[in-house]
């Protein structure tokens, strides 16, 4: 999941970009011509969006069409930035508010919305604004869940859908009698163990990933009750057993377990992919869509299959009374227009361009992640049984909590992975240490949260 991460500043800059959205005009230069289309004849619409480090050489060829298309159809190019982490991103998203210039369009993982939504950058959607992309209903209703804290409130438009699963190989569950992938994390250990053998691992994970390692923290968490940030009280959650518990299960795979590589210690998510595609592990959790293009053309090819991931909370045969199933986050890209670009009507025209049924279905079909087009959803669920349980999980998401102090909580949640990593190398984390990254992330989370509108 390309699913990125915030860094702090979030209430200095909302405070600069209030103070320059309120002396600039609405931004919508671009003209347009007969039939409603918007002439960008002799201009360049930039765009902001993350580097696709598992298909690298697809990516720029994908810039190159998509900029090919847009100049035919508007006579404006398209100039694509990257960015490889959330530093990244967030310093340039700093930059351009504080100048009033710089992208025009932002690709942001689903879990920044919130963050960015707060600093009062963005476009708001009208109804009118909908229509320039095509209209509302054009999406699929599930990918709308994160664009805005209502739905009146709005200012993500859905890119890409990226529902996390498990992905496990079919003939090593075979030969060792297990029919399908348990439903509850411990007994998804414990098949793990029962799959570990000689070189090969029970479960692929990426400890060094800057965007997977909160994901497992936060449906663990979820699943014994505890939402990490209450928005109503105003109260961050961190310092709490169900969290202490959620890292404690996740370390003790590499750990305690042994079910996972020791190498894992520095794999990202590119690495555990690899890892699983070449047969070295049975299960790999915590993987989108995205996975299918590498694996069908891996030597796992025709021997694998995903599942819905675990919704029963370590230590637990069923879902507590308090709990949520939650199987995965409301994962994906949205698309966002900055107040400042002088060319909005050009870049809701992109906007549109990106989210039709056919370039919907040609992304899907080179990058494997799910349209957010219900027209290019179901054509692309048909004849796929692989999709199945991907489709499903999305149907079982929930949404990360939509304010501010989001982007520093998650940050906040991989730096007590990222502090971990040494005492991992060594053979684990101990209670106390564990306990003492807990509060200072309890800190860090709490202080985001009190400034956070």
């Amino acid at each position: 999941m390309r699913s990125r991460l915030a860094l702090g500043a979030v209430a200095a800059l909302a405070a600069a970009t209030l103070a320059l959205t309120g002396c600039s005009g609405s931004g919508s230069s671009s003209s347009s011509s007969a039939g409603g289309k918007v002439d960008g004849t002799g201009k360049t619409l930039d765009v902001m969006i993350a580097a696709n480090a598992l298909y690298p050489t697809q990516q720029q060829k994908w810039f190159s069409d998509v900029s090919a298309q847009f100049q035919k159809e508007t006579g404006a190019t398209v100039k694509f930035e990257t960015f490889a982490s959330a530093n990244d991103e967030l310093t340039k998203i700093q930059t351009s508010v504080l100048s009033g210039q710089g992208p025009d369009i932002y690709d942001l993982g689903t879990t920044f919305t919130p963050t960015a939504y707060s600093t009062g950058a963005f476009v708001k959607l009208t109804k009118d604004d909908w229509e320039k992309v095509g209209g509302r209903d054009r999406f699929v209703p599930a990918t709308l869940g994160i664009s805005g804290p209502s739905a009146s409130d709005e200012v993500g438009i859905p890119f890409l859908s990226r529902p996390f699963v498990l992905a496990y190989n079919t003939e090593l569950l075979k030969a060792a009698g297990i029919d399908k992938p348990a439903t509850t994390w411990d007994g998804l250990a414990a098949q793990a163990k029962k799959l570990t053998s000689g070189d090969v691992h029970g479960m692929a994970v990426a400890y060094a990933d800057s965007f997977d390692p909160w994901k497992f923290v936060w449906a663990m968490s979820m699943q014994q009750g505890n939402t990490l940030l209450d928005l109503k009280t105003k109260k961050a959650t961190i310092d709490d057993a169900a969290v202490k518990k959620a890292y404690q299960t996740y370390f003790g795979w590499l750990t305690e377990d042994k079910v996972v590589d020791p190498a894992a210690i520095g794999w990202k998510n590119a690495q555990a992919v690899a890892a699983f595609a070449a047969g070295k592990a049975a299960f790999l959790p915590m993987v989108s869509s995205s996975s299918q293009v590498s694996l069908d053309a891996s030597p796992v090819a025709g021997k694998y299959a995903y599942a819905v991931m675990p919704t029963v909370p370590p230590g637990a045969s069923k879902l507590p009374g308090d709990g949520k199933a939650a199987a995965t986050i409301i994962s994906g890209d949205n698309m966002v227009v900055a107040k400042y670009s002088k060319n909005q009507d050009l870049a809701f025209a992109l906007i549109k361009m990106l989210t039709s049924e056919e370039n919907q279905v040609a992304y899907t079909k080179t990058f494997g992640d799910l349209p957010t087009n219900a027209a290019a959803a179901k054509r692309i669920e048909e004849g796929n049984q692989l999709l199945g349980p991907i489709l499903d999980a999305g149907t079982k998401a929930y949404g990360t909590p939509f304010s501010g102090a989001w982007g520093d909580t998650q940050l906040a949640l991989v730096n007590v992975v990222v502090q971990s990593i040494p005492a991992l190398s060594s053979g684990g984390v101990s209670s106390s240490d564990l306990q003492s990254r807990l509060k200072a992330a309890q800190a860090t989370a709490q202080a985001a949260l009190s400034k956070a509108k």
